[in-house]
């Protein structure tokens, strides 16, 4: 009997507690990736006399007033300001936003509208925090017949990779996951396809992290080159219009190399020719005979000097000497 009671009054208070509830619409859940900015919005069903409306956040050691507002002023705990901003203020809607949102600010949030005299009439959204990095696709030969295709994505939590090859006889691996030291997760998947020998191939790969939105990346695989009908592939034609370009070259400067060796023994035969060299003999005695001269104008000059000095001596002693010195000369 008591056990009845007992059940009978719980299921009372779950009435009265949804019945509560359903007077205040807002989102159970919102996902936020790290980074950005959410927002929180709650809004009575039904009009009320509202006094005041408190933002609070469940913490494991209990609830905690984030901010809170009436017709004399709002205001925003102290240990909020910066990351929360109250958008709208009025007494029967109500909204926050959480800015730069981190894995802290994870965790379910309470709207209290303080009625009269209902009381306080609460609404609830829990937030959850996601993280999700660009993938990475990566194409990459096994052998000469295959080809491997690979998709990872690292997130919190772990990321769906969904790798798409748009071709037939293609082999996919099962994911494999990682778990790294900072909480994320690096989901890696593989194909293995065959060898492409006529046309290209679109790879996408596409990964997601809860509700989040999904990021893509898309790559094109070329085919192999084909095969011409003298024999040679693409390749093959590529390589043999280079090695001509280099035969090419070559010839031109053995060209040129042998017009200037052409040039300089021409040059050299000029200078050894007959008139060069009498041109160049007649120059070579003229300069001896100036040399010559220039050292007989010389020898004269100190003769004379040497004269000039002995006749002044000799005319220093008498007359007779002069005399006969000047006879002398």
């Amino acid at each position: 009997m008591e056990h009845r009671a007992l059940v009978h009054l719980l299921c009372v208070l779950g009435v009265f507690h949804r019945g509560l509830t359903a007077l205040i619409q807002t989102e159970q859940t919102v996902f936020a990736a790290v980074g950005e900015e959410t927002r929180f919005s709650c809004q009575l069903l039904q009009s009320k006399d509202v006094l005041q409306v408190t933002w609070q956040k469940v913490l494991p050691e209990g609830k905690v007033n984030v901010a809170a507002y009436n017709n004399f002023g709002r205001r925003v705990n102290a240990d909020f300001k910066g990351k929360v901003e109250i958008e709208s203020a009025g007494l029967q809607s109500s909204s926050i936003i959480i800015r730069n949102v981190t894995e802290q600010d994870e965790g379910c949030y309470h709207c209290l509208f303080n009625a009269d005299p209902e009381g306080a009439l609460t609404g609830s959204t829990c937030l959850q925090v996601y993280e999700l990095h660009e993938p990475v696709l990566h194409v990459g030969d096994s052998n000469s017949e295959e080809t491997v295709v690979s998709c990872s994505a690292t997130g919190r939590p772990a990321p769906t990779v969904t790798l798409t090859v748009l071709r037939d006889n293609v082999h996919f691996s099962d994911p494999v996951s990682v778990s790294n030291t900072n909480g994320t997760v690096t989901v890696n998947t593989t194909a293995v396809l065959t060898r492409l020998h006529d046309d290209s191939t679109e790879v996408r790969c596409a990964v997601r992290v809860l509700s989040g939105p999904q990021k893509e990346k898309i790559m094109m695989i070329p085919a192999e080159v084909k095969q011409s009908a003298d024999g040679f592939s693409e390749d093959s034609g590529s390589e043999i219009t280079a090695f001509t370009t280099i035969i090419t070259s070559s010839l031109l400067l053995s060209i040129c190399c042998v017009a200037a060796a052409v040039t300089v023994l021409l040059i050299r035969k000029r200078r050894n020719s007959p008139k060069q060299r009498d041109s160049e003999e007649i120059n070579t005695p003229q300069v001896t005979i100036e040399h010559i001269q220039e050292c007989k104008t010389h020898v004269m000059h100190q003769e004379n000097e040497q004269l000039r000095k002995r006749t002044s001596s000799e005319r220093s002693e008498g007359s007779d000497c002069t005399k006969a010195s000047i006879d002398t000369q």
